[in-house]
């Protein structure tokens, strides 16, 4: 699996990735949503990098202009439901984009730290021979985007697959690079210390979707 870090380099990035750290920013939702948001717009750029160009031709008011666009087809699927301001910024840049999405939670039958992935919802594009871009704020155990990818995999053969996350634990990362394929790629904003007993990123930030939508029941 290829691994883009894209904090190692400073840039506006990093301001951004302070922000939704800040616990003296958490109240505010709004501003939460929006930096991930644009954490996702950032990371769409760098991606769109590694995207295939065709050249065209445009007309414009004084003459025409060659030029290059996207070649490649794009589904965009995102994890329900901190995934959403991630999704809408990757939206923002592939805009030609078609979408999905996937539930997925923590169950934990016991009531204690032990937990199995639950995956109960699916709405995606026909991603076959597209593009397939995952994306999820946080990278913790791997085990929900594991469990994504193989649901999602029983419905379709994608000619490429990218994962996108904001904040990843060295443990999630070794777990993806065992159970997904190799010529995945994996983009990683800013990646923390460790997992803690509770399986939670340490320094982290707590629970995105709580931060972006609210606590829940």
């Amino acid at each position: 699996m290829q691994i883009h870090h894209l904090s190692e380099n400073n840039s506006v990035l990093n301001h951004f990735l302070g922000q939704i750290r800040n616990v003296n920013v958490h109240k505010d939702s709004m501003r939460f949503r929006r930096n991930i948001e644009r954490i996702g717009e950032i990371m769409a750029y760098e991606m769109s990098k590694e995207l295939h160009y065709k050249e065209v031709t445009i007309e414009t008011p004084l003459g025409v202009k060659k030029t290059t666009e996207i070649s490649d087809q794009l589904v965009i699927g995102s994890i329900l439901r901190a995934g959403l301001p991630l999704h809408m910024g990757f939206l923002n840049y592939f805009d030609q984009a078609e979408n999905g999405f996937v539930s997925a939670f923590r169950f934990h039958p016991n009531n204690d730290d032990y937990f199995e992935i639950k995956v109960d919802y699916q709405a995606i594009a026909d991603f076959n021979d597209k593009y397939l871009l995952i994306v999820d704020p946080m990278l913790a155990t791997g085990q929900s985007i594991v469990a994504v990818f193989n649901k999602l995999m029983e419905t379709g053969t994608p000619k490429a697959i990218h994962i996108a996350v904001v904040i990843a634990a060295p443990e999630g990362i070794a777990y993806l690079e065992q159970h997904l394929p190799d010529n995945c790629h994996l983009w990683v904003a800013d990646l923390d210390e460790k997992l803690n007993e509770h399986s939670y990123i340490v320094p982290g930030l707590g629970d995105a979707g709580d931060l972006a939508y609210g606590t829940k029941l």
